[in-house]
């Protein structure tokens, strides 16, 4: 359970099966130690396939790279490229979501947020770079905005019909709320994901949100069952995203009105858990899915619309980059991935980390 030693709270933490791997449990029972029905690779045929974007220290993404321009190291042992695929500009299989998150986000600043987005949205006269859905994400369920589109100004008629309801759980609803937020918001994010894993190409979420609540610090203690249930599905979401193709932006709409410690609060937990031991639900927070995505996590910037712009910009030039990792014998093995270029100044981002697992027995 959940332990909150300032409220006195006991709280099973349902996300870790119920909400992310529903069919893994029964209908009328909780059981918080049962693991997904299957565990999720990171590889395809033996593959590992990365989406890498080379940036100087500040700047849009750099073409025109080769293969011998690149290292890749897995777990710091250099890997053979076995496969490798320059994708320049908007010629790129790449499609975009936009997440509009009314729960973790307050009445208010929802109404900026979709101002914000709309600005996005007519930017080129409503010539979009890529495809874009917009996805609507309240307490009373998510709402795909029409399907995906080119057309900004087709989206920005859908997004102007769309009423946010009011949440019935709040920033000031206390930690159970604070909890409920979470569960719902993590089960969102397994859903999309489980979603456009079957569609072709790249895809880049880009989730408009402060975030949902980090429930991670000295007063906020995990059992060792939670932990191990929690950890089960930090492997899940990350293999899952990886073999889907997906990138994460987490873009913060607080602007300026930030406090500097809540917004770089997630970075005490960007480093990868090996084990169920070192699991905190600060594992799971929006900006750190996003970095270790390859995405970014940006904030401290008033204007919405240009910081999905940036995103977007982001997204392309970029290289597509396979290697074939060392067969493993234990389940759940951690393994920090860390591509590397020659050229100087250039800084390689893709996803950070996979977790490997044996092959499956003949």
């Amino acid at each position: 359970m959940l332990i909150n030693k300032r409220f006195g709270l006991f709280l099973a933490i349902m996300f870790v099966v119920a909400l992310l791997y529903p069919a893994a449990m029964p209908a009328q029972q909780a059981n918080l130690n049962a693991p997904p029905t299957q565990r999720a690779s990171a590889t395809t045929n033996g593959t590992i396939r990365l989406d890498v974007v080379v940036t100087e220290k500040s700047g849009p993404p750099v073409g025109g790279l080769q293969q011998q321009d690149f290292t890749v190291l897995d777990n710091k042992a250099p890997q053979t490229i076995t496969a490798f695929k320059p994708v320049t500009g908007r010629e790129g299989p790449i499609e975009a979501i936009v997440v509009i998150d009314a729960v973790n986000t307050a009445y208010t600043t929802v109404s900026v947020e979709r101002t914000g987005i709309d600005k996005f949205l007519q930017i080129e006269g409503g010539h979009l770079a890529y495809p874009i859905a917009l996805v609507l994400f309240t307490d009373k369920g998510t709402q795909m905005l029409g399907d995906f589109s080119s057309d900004g100004s087709t989206l920005s008629a859908a997004l102007a019909q769309a009423a946010p309801g009011l949440r019935t759980s709040t920033r000031s609803s206390g930690f159970y709320g604070a909890v409920d937020r979470m569960q719902l918001s993590v089960k969102t994010l397994g859903q999309l994901v489980a979603k456009e894993a079957p569609r072709p190409g790249r895809k880049i979420i880009l989730w408009v949100s402060p975030g949902w609540p980090l429930l991670s610090g000295p007063r906020t203690q995990l059992s060792a069952m939670d932990q191990q249930s929690i950890f089960e599905n930090i492997v899940a979401l990350s293999n899952e995203m990886l073999q889907a193709r997906i990138t994460l932006y987490s873009i913060n709409p607080l602007g300026n009105g930030e406090s500097v410690g809540r917004a770089n609060y997630y970075k005490d937990f960007l480093k990868g858990v090996s084990k169920p031991s070192q699991v905190v639900i600060g594992n799971l927070g929006l900006p750190v899915l996003a970095i270790q995505s390859g995405g970014l996590a940006l904030s401290f910037n008033n204007d919405i619309g240009a910081m999905l712009q940036q995103c977007v910009a982001d997204a392309a030039p970029y290289y597509e980059i396979s290697f074939a990792p060392v067969p493993v014998d234990q389940p759940d093995e951690l393994h920090v991935v860390d591509v590397q270029t020659t050229k100087p100044g250039l800084t390689a981002r893709t996803r950070q980390l996979y977790y490997a697992q044996p092959a499956p027995a003949k």
